[in-house]
């Protein structure tokens, strides 16, 4: 009796895991009958040695395969489909966002992505072998970044008034697993077995409470509360006669300057050059000269600092068919912000009328004025960082250059793809998305206005030239 060997069972863990020991000498773990003869005819012992059940008898296997599995796959798969759109987007703000918080923010991503492989793998360890102690709570990190990932998606959603997406199924999958699995890791307290877990996770709200707060105001509320200021000026030079003095050729000095900070795409522009008739009894009526573009081609970037001008001649039949009492001019673009989205097509390419339009059935996508002459830009664009581009989905902007009597008109909007444009200048709302999201604004340049018959004079004080200046035309 003294040679026989003394097998021992312990109790179960929580994963049904038994400890054997074999003359007090650890053995191994089992989680049934049949691993437990299996590991005594290993270890050279008969299949008929007596076994001391300790705590629980040899009835007592509470380990369930099939649950253990399909949960376990379901917390890895959960894990690992939330580390591969972090890691897409990551990688595309990390490198590609248009501002320096975006771009920290996907760095954040990135890190987020390798804790969640890493919670993966200890996903794997948790529900199988167990054989490293803190693997549940890896896990339990992992799922607190998913749901938070997944909630913070959807809430940007419904905050921003974004539209359906690809990724929308993706976020209400990893809430509801996240929410599943931090149950069951909480209902089996997996920081029982980290040391001072209180602590550690008082330090971690410290910390994120001291921190966002200050990158947030200075990286994010700042720039984004920052507005553009851009300067336009039109004013006339000096005119001039041909020899026959039949007809006068005045210049027009057009200008736009990004006084400003934040960088813009003057995404369209106009200018008028109109002559005012008297009539009796009545306001002088206005009689449009000439007009046209000024920013070519449209969609041009313009940074701090920087100004775009633009020399124009006028063409004036003299004496004129309807004499002029005045001649005014102005100027009048659309700019968008260069840190919200970027032009992703060859906008300024784009540019088709509307009879172009008609043959490819691409007038009424979307539409434009109706009974209106117009010609028209449109592009894709992407909005500043990945975030925005899951939960806004396809965006573009289109320009119309609508020609109307003698009040021609610009007229810009960003709508998603196939959005039916309801095309109404006067609605002060129509535009209001896109100014709050990507700051739309509509410039007006400072106007000036001169006596035609002081123009006349300074062209007779200018010699004459026999050559005619080609005006620019629409």
């Amino acid at each position: 009796m003294a040679n026989t060997p003394v097998v021992a069972v312990g109790r179960p863990d929580d994963l049904g895991w038994r400890q054997v020991t074999i003359n007090d000498q650890p053995a191994g773990r089992v989680r049934s009958m049949g691993e437990l003869r299996r590991l005594i005819r290993r270890a050279g012992l008969a299949s008929g040695s007596d076994i001391r059940w300790i705590g629980e008898d040899c009835t007592n296997w509470p380990d369930r395969p099939w649950y253990r599995r399909i949960v376990g796959t379901l917390m890895a798969a959960g894990l690992l489909a939330t580390a591969c759109m972090l890691t897409v987007i990551g990688m595309k703000d990390a490198f590609g966002a248009l501002t320096y918080s975006g771009r920290v923010t996907g760095i954040i991503f990135l890190l987020a992505a390798g804790l969640e492989i890493i919670a993966v793998l200890a996903a794997v360890d948790y529900w199988h072998k167990r054989r490293v102690a803190h693997s549940g709570m890896v896990i339990l990190i992992g799922a607190s970044v998913s749901l938070a990932v997944g909630l913070l998606m959807l809430i940007m959603l419904m905050i921003d008034g974004g539209r359906y997406t690809n990724y929308v199924p993706l976020w209400v999958i990893f809430t509801m697993l996240s929410v599943a699995a931090l149950c069951i890791l909480v209902r089996d307290r997996v920081w029982k077995t980290v040391p001072h877990p209180g602590r550690i996770a008082a330090g971690a709200i410290v910390s994120a409470l001291l921190a966002v707060p200050n990158v947030t105001y200075t990286q994010i509320y700042i720039p984004y509360a920052t507005s553009p200021i851009l300067n336009s000026a039109a004013y006339f030079g000096k005119p001039s006669l041909n020899k026959g003095q039949t007809k006068m050729y005045l210049p027009v000095h057009l200008s736009v300057k990004n006084s400003g900070q934040i960088p813009v795409y003057v995404v369209g522009s106009i200018y008028w050059v109109h002559g005012w008739i008297p009539v009796a009894k009545r306001n002088p009526a206005s009689r449009l000269i000439h007009d046209g573009e000024f920013v070519r081609p449209p969609g041009q970037s313009l940074n701090p600092g920087e100004e775009f001008s633009e020399d124009e001649v006028i063409e004036i039949h003299c004496p004129c068919e309807n004499k002029y009492e005045k001649v005014d001019v102005q100027a009048e673009l659309y700019a968008i912000r260069k840190d919200r989205m970027a032009i992703v097509g060859d906008y300024a390419r784009s540019g088709e009328n509307l009879d172009k339009l008609k043959e490819e059935g691409k007038d009424q996508d979307p539409r434009g004025p109706e009974g209106q002459q117009y010609f028209r830009y449109q592009t894709s664009i992407s909005n500043s960082n990945e975030i925005l581009n899951a939960t806004r989905g396809r965006q573009r902007i289109t320009l119309w250059y609508v020609k109307k009597h003698e009040w021609p008109y610009v007229y810009v909007v960003v709508e998603p793809p196939g959005e039916r444009v309801n095309f109404d200048i006067w609605d002060p709302n129509r535009n209001k998305k896109a100014v709050d999201r990507y700051g739309l604004e509509r410039v007006r340049s400072s106007m000036q206005q001169k006596p035609f018959v002081e123009l006349m004079e300074m062209a007779k004080e200018q010699p004459s030239t026999s050559e005619t200046p080609t005006p620019t035309t629409w």
